[in-house]
């Protein structure tokens, strides 16, 4: 069943007006004009962000309450040296003619006032985009969250990276899955290139760009991104004509992460905007997934050290991701046809514990404790539920590994 489209709102729409306005005068992280839109609303929060008028008496409390309730002190949101740094914007503002500019390129402008914006992106908070610019059939931007997985990874991948991105990509979206991404050369390319092949969901694939609409970028995947304007959506939250730079790939990050049920990162590395992504899905509560490399190579040197942290599990196939983002029980568990292990299923603390299990000797708790690196409450948990399962076995005060 397909979304109904909203009456577009006419351009003379107060807040359409105001949205439009502040998606090109401030950037879309910056904290004191979040707070003003929160505090104030679009229209009120325009006004005094171009300094058309000051903030009011009556407007100031509001605007210190949302501060202190984002956990903002004063230093953190000066007003008055925030002012300053949109003061030069202000001037050439016409949010109209941005309007128009969208419009000749064949785009729209969503604002969360509408009935068909992502509620997924609320996750955000104070951060939610200001607005979006889309191209693609407008009646696709509701599309849930929850059915989406994004694919991120190196620009510069390896055959090994694109082959991965494109068997992931493809089988998720041959199973009804929307693929979000950046529409970036590498895995992003890889990534669009798959959903677009073998994509039944609508859409089939989303690219959230780091520039105006207006532009395709980068220019050598001009025609991928007409493509996955033709089947999905291509989105910005930066007003049209902007150009794209290192913070605003960073900025957009969160929104590939918002819109997805979990993050799959490909190839990255050691620093790279694909880990940014993932810690940003981390920080929303979306599950993380890494795909393991070659030690040797450094396109994987990110996805590593997201599985070391913790921030990512390991994912191989699809079945892997697929278990990674939907809800237990929600299907069935894929079928595996490796030999069984006396391990599997254990938590990887209990693993931890039974490695440090001696065969022949009986081992204290305490001894445990200290071998395994596990506090005394994990030890002692641990030991109980390897002895359930056969695994371990106690004598007086001491355990070993069941033979």
């Amino acid at each position: 069943m397909h979304h109904v489209p909203p009456a577009p709102r006419p351009c003379h729409d107060p807040l359409l007006l105001a949205r439009a306005g502040l998606s090109r005068l401030v950037e879309p992280t910056d904290p004191t004009a979040m707070l003003l839109l929160a505090a104030l609303g679009p229209v009120a929060a325009l006004e005094i962000a171009t300094g058309a008028r000051p903030i009011r008496a009556a407007e100031h409390p509001a605007f210190v309450r949302a501060a202190a309730g984002a956990g903002y002190g004063p230093r953190q949101v000066d007003l008055r040296r925030a002012l300053a740094r949109w003061a030069p914007r202000a001037p050439d503002l016409d949010p109209a003619e941005d309007l128009e500019t969208a419009a000749r390129a064949g785009a729209w402008f969503a604002i969360p006032e509408d009935p068909d914006w992502p509620g997924a992106l609320a996750d955000l908070g104070l951060f939610q985009p200001v607005g979006l610019w889309g191209r693609g059939d407008r009646r696709l931007l509701g599309f849930p969250a929850a059915r989406s997985v994004a694919v991120v990874g190196s620009r510069d991948c390896s055959t090994y990276g694109r082959q991965v991105a494109l068997d992931l990509a493809g089988a998720l979206a041959s199973r009804g899955w929307t693929v979000v991404s950046g529409g970036a050369h590498g895995i992003d390319e890889a990534a669009h290139s798959a959903a677009l092949a073998t994509g039944t969901a609508r859409p089939v694939t989303v690219s959230v760009m780091a520039c105006g609409i207006d532009r395709l970028y980068p220019p050598g995947n001009h025609k991928l991104l007409r493509a996955v304007e033709a089947a999905g959506l291509l989105l910005a939250e930066v007003a049209p004509g902007c150009t794209p730079s290192r913070y605003r790939f960073l900025q957009r990050n969160r929104i590939i992460a918002a819109l997805s049920a979990g993050t799959v990162v490909v190839e990255a590395r050691w620093r790279s905007g694909a880990q940014n992504t993932a810690h940003h899905a981390d920080g929303l509560s979306r599950p993380v997934g890494a795909v393991p490399g070659s030690v040797h190579a450094g396109t994987s040197a990110g996805c590593h050290r997201l599985l070391r942290e913790g921030t990512a599990v390991l994912v191989t196939d699809v079945d892997e991701v697929l278990e990674l983002v939907q809800p237990l029980g929600a299907a069935p568990a894929p079928d595996r046809t490796g030999p069984p292990s006396v391990v599997d299923g254990l938590s990887d603390r209990d693993r931890v514990l039974l490695d440090a299990l001696p065969l022949t000797v009986h081992s204290r708790p305490d001894h445990l404790s200290r071998v395994a690196g596990l506090s005394a409450r994990e030890v002692l948990g641990g030991l109980r539920r390897l002895e359930e399962r056969g695994l371990a076995e106690g004598a007086g005060e001491g355990w070993r590994r069941r033979r």
